[in-house]
């Protein structure tokens, strides 16, 4: 997957498992664009990231997990609300502008696609996207 393997050539711990080729009809830039937002703050957070692909029969569901502190349920919402950043500090150094979930969701159902992010149970992030096989909506 290339954004793994852009992630792990520029040094980051990033690894990809699934399958070598899935097709769905999506907006490539738009899409490219959503992932590495979402393996950006993984890394971030978590410093390390495995993406997981899978094909099932109606939708390509793509799974980011992260190793960092997760998010608290109560706090999912208001995590793709724009400019809103949920690490403590107002440091930009430490963070984006808060913009980074908002467009990856964004950009999942402009294809007609879901985001959702939840804790693991063992600890970290994950943020699942599903979208449709077909492509937009169907």
């Amino acid at each position: 997957m290339g954004v793994a393997d852009a992630s792990a050539d520029a040094g980051r711990a990033v690894a990809y498992g699934g399958p070598g080729r899935a097709l769905a009809t999506v907006r490539p830039v738009a899409f490219r664009r959503a992932l590495e937002n979402l393996v950006d703050n993984g890394v971030r957070y978590g410093a390390r990231v495995r993406i997981a692909l899978a094909a099932e029969e109606t939708a390509l569901v793509l799974r980011i997990d992260d190793d960092g502190p997760g998010i608290p349920a109560c706090d999912v919402a208001c995590a793709f609300e724009p400019f809103t950043r949920l690490e403590g500090s107002r440091n930009r150094n430490t963070g984006g502008t808060g913009l980074g979930l908002t467009i990856a969701r964004r950009a999942v159902e402009a294809e007609g696609g879901t985001l959702i992010l939840t804790t693991r149970p063992e600890g970290g992030l994950r943020a699942e996207i599903r979208v449709p096989r077909a492509g937009r909506g169907g």
